[in-house]
């Protein structure tokens, strides 16, 4: 187990450094990413001024409380768009024109290969810096303690975080394999997740639900910032995880199960 784990991330290393290679190659592409990640950014921070201008208070947590949800949608939005966006949206492209009947000759995992391949180094740059900024103002100004149990309880649903991520935003991608067209679920799930910037309990108990239970959205940007605000316990924190490798498991099943359905696009 350890020796399989070992050999995937030394290929992750790789897919890593020849992402950056060819990145650098284009220099100009590179900081023009830079640049509209930043402005589109720079949007969301007049947003955040919004917030603080108008003294916004959601079931109690004060604006300094909510830089700690506002920072943790953008931090998990940096990861989305710098490690899974681009895999997502080629699957569809492997499906359409063969590219995946060469990937299924591969001596690796053909969902390791085909949703974890590329990795975009700059687009998550500005969010992933902005948005720990973000949470270290809202921790400070809340007078949250800084202790080991406190890092590693928000550290470990950071992980949940991006498993459930994973988990969530593939699903679209793996849609392809039975539907030609699934461009507007893209855009629907990309819709859902704009909206998760916030506190859920500003959505009505059955929306909660939902996307605590059901598509455990809400579980991506709402439990870090709950658990440092004294609102989520460890137990829940363990059930999150718990929660997110069943996710995993069920996608994992469903990948399995859409390779079966596959038809090579040369057959």
């Amino acid at each position: 187990m350890v020796k399989i784990a070992r050999k995937y991330a030394l290929l992750y290393g790789m897919f890593i450094k020849n992402c950056l290679i060819a990145q650098m190659e284009f220099r100009g592409n590179f900081v023009m990413s830079l640049l509209v990640e930043s402005v589109y950014l720079l949007a969301k921070l007049l947003y955040v001024l919004v917030v603080f201008r108008t003294d916004l208070h959601v079931d109690g947590i004060p604006p300094e409380g909510l830089l700690l949800f506002i920072g943790m949608h953008t931090v998990a939005t940096g990861i989305y768009v710098g490690l899974f966006f681009t895999n997502f949206m080629k699957i569809p492209e492997y499906i359409k024109d063969g590219s995946l009947d060469l990937m299924l000759t591969k001596p690796v995992s053909l969902q390791f290969m085909a949703s974890l391949r590329y990795v975009d180094l700059a687009l998550p740059i500005p969010d992933i810096l902005v948005g720990f900024v973000m949470v270290g103002i809202g921790w400070h100004a809340m007078d949250i303690p800084l202790s080991f149990m406190q890092l590693a309880g928000f550290a470990l649903l950071l992980v949940v975080s991006v498993v459930i991520t994973y988990c969530i935003m593939i699903i679209p991608a793996l849609l392809s394999f039975w539907f030609v067209q699934t461009g507007s679920v893209s855009e629907i799930a990309h819709s859902v997740w704009d909206a998760n910037n916030f506190p859920m309990a500003i959505y009505p108990a059955w929306v909660r639900r939902i996307g605590t239970f059901v598509i455990p959205l809400f579980l991506i940007t709402n439990f870090g910032p709950m658990f440092l605000l004294g609102q989520l316990s460890w137990l829940y924190a363990g059930l999150a995880l718990a929660g997110s490798l069943l996710l995993f498991a069920a996608v994992r099943l469903l990948w399995k199960q859409a390779v079966r359905g596959y038809s090579s696009a040369s057959s």
